[in-house]
């Protein structure tokens, strides 16, 4: 059984009206007490009314003393006093529980609404880091009032904001200018290696050295492109729009296509209209890293097959070796890949699988895997708001 949760609000105003109500029982007994001791005390008084009830009823007697009748006249006395204290005391109590009870419920509906105003600045703490994203890091919660905690702690949120702001800026310039001078050397060593090897007097030595110079070169450049998309992704969306995911989907599919046949692997596909908020190029790079690896790690006379529009959005099986299922969480961390048969195409960093987690994540959504079953492979599902 699960604690019962309350609210800071709820324990507020609890606390505002226990001590409310402790006050007022304080209060009741003192007032009580005051006006109990200040009622006539019952056997003296009773005894002074009837002897000058008595007194009165025989004034001619000045030198007997009646016993009997005053006897009888001190206890009518006493009753009628003991009723009268008894009615007095009774009454001040009802009717100071029944004041206490209105003053009671008063006091719990002032300090709801005293802890309302007093959590306000919470409120709007807590409304302004939920709609926080990368693309409206200038939100600010610029609380207005005195100089109280509330305000100190809104001004200090306010300025992590600026730092965080600061923060994500330089991270996307630094992406950019390394996207830049990473790829402008590998370009350059490239073409050199390429125009080297269309020599026709070129020995085979060097012809040799020069395609594993490219082999090692297309590897880095996937690897760069793939640093760069994930540092992308982790970072954040920048803009969201509407984008059609059949339509990414089959558009990777025909691009997919020379290199389903010369893998020998046919491409299944079913695509019903699904729209999603996000960034296209970033999604379309999540549909192909999935369509990539599905034909890269798979066999000859294999297949995959492409699900888009159910529950979840994006659902890519495909044939292949056997995956051990303690070994597919591995498969989503940076340059993890299964040994063996799996590891396909060693120009491959092993940024698949985690550039689609990374990608699903910044959408607001999920992505797992699980082995294949009797047929090999991985099943992956992309989860999609």
């Amino acid at each position: 059984m699960k604690p019962l949760r309350l609210s800071v609000r709820t324990k507020l105003t609890a606390l505002y009206g226990g001590a409310f109500l402790l006050v007022g029982l304080a209060l009741l007994v003192v007032n009580y007490l005051l006006v109990s001791s200040t009622l006539p005390d019952t056997a003296a008084f009773a005894s002074d009314a009837a002897g000058i009830a008595v007194q009165r009823a025989y004034p001619m007697d000045t030198t007997t003393i009646l016993p009997v009748e005053r006897a009888q006249a001190t206890q009518l006395v006493a009753t009628s006093i003991t009723e009268y204290r008894s009615d007095v005391l009774s009454a001040l109590l009802w009717q100071s529980l029944v004041a206490l009870a209105i003053a009671g419920a008063l006091a719990v509906l002032l300090g709801w609404l005293m802890a309302s105003r007093v959590l306000r600045p919470l409120h709007a703490i807590t409304s302004t880091a939920r709609k926080l994203e990368v693309e409206n890091l200038d939100r600010r919660i610029d609380l207005d009032g005195p100089d109280d905690e509330l305000k100190e702690l809104a001004d200090t949120f306010d300025g992590m904001l600026d730092r965080l702001a600061v923060s994500f800026e330089s991270q996307k310039r630094f992406v950019a200018n390394a996207s830049h001078e990473l790829r402008t050397p590998l370009a350059v060593q490239r073409t050199l290696v390429e125009v080297a090897m269309a020599d026709p007097d070129v020995s085979p030595e060097v012809r040799k050295l020069g395609e594993h110079l490219i082999y090692t070169n297309e590897r880095s450049e996937r690897m760069i492109e793939g640093l760069l998309v994930l540092a992308r992704s982790d970072r954040g969306l920048a803009a969201r729009g509407p984008v059609r995911l059949d339509e990414v989907a089959a558009t990777v599919i025909r691009s997919a296509a020379a290199m389903a046949g010369e893998a020998g692997v046919t491409v299944e596909s079913r695509l019903r209209p699904r729209t999603v908020s996000g960034d296209p190029v970033l999604l379309e790079r999540l549909v192909t890293n999935l369509v990539h690896n599905a034909i890269t790690y798979n066999r000859k006379g294999g297949w995959i097959h492409i699900d888009i529009g159910g529950d979840p959005a994006l659902v890519v099986r495909n044939t292949g070796p056997q995956v051990p299922l303690d070994a597919v969480p591995a498969l989503f961390e940076p340059f993890r890949r299964l040994s063996g048969d799996r590891t396909g195409d060693s120009r491959n960093a092993g940024l698949g699988l985690s550039i689609v987690r990374s990608i699903a994540k910044a959408h607001s959504g999920t992505a797992g895997a699980e082995p294949g079953g009797r047929g090999g492979g991985l099943v992956v599902r992309v989860r999609l708001p």
